[in-house]
């Protein structure tokens, strides 16, 4: 089934997976980054990166709730 989804899944929501994905690998080493070095700047700015990163998590999953309940409708 997952692999299913994922073929038939809207262009939106690979971006909005990958997006999320990679928006949230930055600001985790932004964040090791800040914090190792001493940077509080880095560290807290860090948290808005990895901030976006959730909200475009969650917008994924409600890009996937919608599509599944459009074909559960079928």
């Amino acid at each position: 089934m997952l692999r299913e989804f994922w073929e038939t899944a809207s262009t939106t929501y690979k971006v909005l997976v990958f997006s999320a994905m990679g928006l949230l690998g930055i600001g985790i080493v932004l964040n090791l980054v800040g914090n190792s070095t001493g940077n509080q700047d880095l560290a807290v700015a860090s948290l808005a990166v990895i901030g976006a990163g959730l909200v475009l998590h969650i917008a994924g999953i409600v890009v996937r709730g919608q599509a599944i309940r459009k074909n559960l409708k079928r």
